[in-house]
Formats: structure tokens, sequence, C-alpha cells
């Protein structure tokens, strides 16, 4: 059935220094391949508008808003009556925003948290920026980026009232392999985060320094700048999503590192895991929890501990790289597409709207 969404989310419109624009891009078009209306809301701020690469999809409406007052003024009538409101993570003034949201919508409510090991860490230190612990409840879904014991945990600790994964997925219409010529033995993705910094060091730089004779990349935003770089890595400020599958697709192999919160969490994994097995590229990843569960250990990612495994892979023969390539790849088209995610989510907020008629029809 054709549902009018309304989604309110960091940002759909650039995807500089955050993961978040890609997930719902892929997501929000495949809810539009499925024949849904829907309006994504961001917050009007200077350092995504200066570096906006989508100002106009084609499956959503996307409109700003200059902050919680003008939300409600200009918005409040469409949060009201749409049949599912979605309010991601990292919003400004989130915690407004949901009490908004919680106030006037009348259809199904629902928190999607692209960053749920690091929310969850963040509320049990009393640190709420965008989510506050009494607003839990008051969604009748929480949509989480980590499965595994943290739904459990969501709905015991927490009092969510239905905690549900739903894990980033991947575009196959953007990311699927391209001919390019191998530029690079190992690459990474990613914006610098403290806490993948040495994971960095050990999987990537160290193996750099340790065979001058191949050539490595790491692309992504805000590296300080007292970073030591070998010589043989490359690197690349900001690399649009039009960029991806040709950056993946001129490497042997990529590199996975996972936010310690997430680590801990486990059942998190990060979207650049699908996007480059999408590409036919394969992964050296860090090890955490619940990896197994999207792609098979040994077969289809290779997990890694340190800089001496990570030249032992590189060192594989083609064949071998190749067979993890495509076993992956196929994993990801069979499992892990947008179009996966999206239909997920409509049986998620279907079981919330025929169950709420039910109720209303008993009584």
């Amino acid at each position: 059935m054709r549902r009018r969404l309304l989604v309110l989310g960091l940002s759909l419109s650039s995807s500089w220094g955050n993961g978040h624009a890609t997930t719902y891009r892929a997501l929000l078009k495949a809810l539009a391949g499925r024949g849904h209306d829907i309006l994504f809301l961001e917050r009007d701020v200077p350092w995504y508008a200066a570096a906006r690469d989508l100002v106009d999809p084609p499956w959503c409406r996307l409109r700003f808003y200059d902050g919680v007052a003008a939300l409600a003024g200009q918005w409040g009538e469409a949060i009201a009556t749409a049949d599912a409101v979605i309010l991601g993570s990292y919003v400004p003034d989130g915690i407004a925003v949901a009490r908004l949201v919680q106030r006037l919508a009348r259809g199904v409510t629902a928190f999607y948290d692209i960053d749920t090991p690091v929310t969850l860490a963040r509320l049990a230190a009393g640190d709420g920026t965008y989510l506050a612990p009494e607003l839990v409840p008051g969604f009748d879904l929480y949509l989480s980026f980590a499965g595994g014991p943290t739904l459990r945990q969501l709905e015991t600790a927490w009092g969510a009232r239905r905690a549900r994964a739903l894990y980033c997925s991947v575009d196959p219409e953007l990311y699927h392999p391209l001919a390019r010529p191998r530029r690079w033995a190992l690459g990474y993705l990613g914006t610098y985060s403290a806490d993948r910094q040495p994971g960095l060091e050990r999987l990537l730089l160290a193996p750099a320094r340790h065979c001058p004779d191949l050539r490595f990349v790491v692309a992504g935003p805000q590296y300080p700048a007292g970073i030591d770089w070998p010589a043989n890595v490359e690197r690349i400020e900001h690399l649009p999503p039009g960029e991806h599958a040709g950056f993946y697709s001129a490497m042997g192999w990529t590199l996975n590192l996972t936010r310690a919160d997430m680590k801990v969490a486990g059942f998190s994994p990060s979207v650049r895991l699908f996007e480059a097995a999408a590409c036919g590229t394969p992964i050296l990843s860090d090890i955490w929890p619940g990896l197994d569960s999207v792609l098979r250990s040994g077969s289809e990612v290779a997990e890694v501990r340190d800089g001496e495994q990570v030249l032992q892979f590189l060192a594989l023969p083609e064949s071998a790289r190749a067979a993890m390539a495509a076993a992956a790849r196929a994993r990801v088209l069979a499992e892990h597409t947008a179009a996966h995610r999206a239909a997920l989510l409509e049986a998620y907020l279907e079981d919330v709207i025929t169950g709420a008629e039910a109720r209303l029809e008993r009584a």
C-alpha cells in the first residue's frame, strides 16, 4: 500500500563528512520504487550547504528548514498527517525535534538510529545531544543500525516499544564493478575518527611502510595535520558517492575499520562493507562480533588483527582474491541491497499500522 513517509535526517543533500547521506539515498530511492511518497526535511546548516552534491532527488521531495520553530510552523501539518514520521540520529536540536514529532504526529513514529552504539554510550553518560532517555519509549519503532543483543538492551534497559534492526545497505545501480586499472594494493574510505585511527595505523600505514614498492590510498576528510603519512600512501580529502565505484574498482583490497563503540556492541556493519563488496573489491576487516552474520569470514571477508596478516592477504594470488570478491558480491546482492532494507522497513511500518487498526476495530 502506498504510504506518505516523512523523514527528518542529518543530511540527504551533502555526503561531506558523514555516512548518513548515502544510507538515506539508497533507502529512500528503494522505498520510492515500492510506490511510497517521501518528504525529506533537512536542517539548513552552512557546512552542508557549502558542500551539497544532491539538491533535487527524483525519488523524493527534499526541503530545508531553519530551526525547530520554523519546522513546526512550516511543516507541522505534514508531520501530523504523514502515515509515518522517521527521525534520524544526529539531527540538530534532535531532542526538541523528537518532542515535536511525538506531540504532532498522528501516524507511526520511528527513530532511525544510524549510530546506535554511540547513542547508547552517550545516553548512559548523560550526554543526550540528539536523543533523551525519556523520549525512547515515545516512538512506535526504534530502528537500529546495530542488531544482536543491542535490540534487547534497547527494549529492556531503555524502554523502546519495538527495537528492530535496519542495517545500512547498497544501491547496486550505483555500486558495481568498473573496468579500472589497478592503482592501489589496499585502500580505505572513511572520515577521520580518533578511535579508528589506531586501526588505520596498524592495518594500513604500517604495511605501507613495510612495502614501499606498493601503493596505498586513504580517502576521507578531517584527518589532522600531524599524521605521518608514508610516501606511498595517497591522500584524497573528499570522495563524492558518484566516484566510490571507480575508487573501489581501482584497488586490490579495501580495509574496513569500525568505531570503538560499535566493535563493543557488535552486529554493526558499516555501509563500506556492502559498497565495496558490490563493487567486486575484497575486504580486509577488523574483528567484531556479528561480522560473520553479514559476510562469511574466510570466504566472503578476511578478518585481520595486525599488519602481518594484511601483508599475507596482499600476497595472495589473483585467483584467491577474485574468489573472495565474487563470493562477497553475491552475498550482498542476495541479502544487503537497499531493496531488501526497504521491504523490511515497509514490513515494520505495516506491522505497527495494522496492529493499531486492529485495536481500533476491537474498541
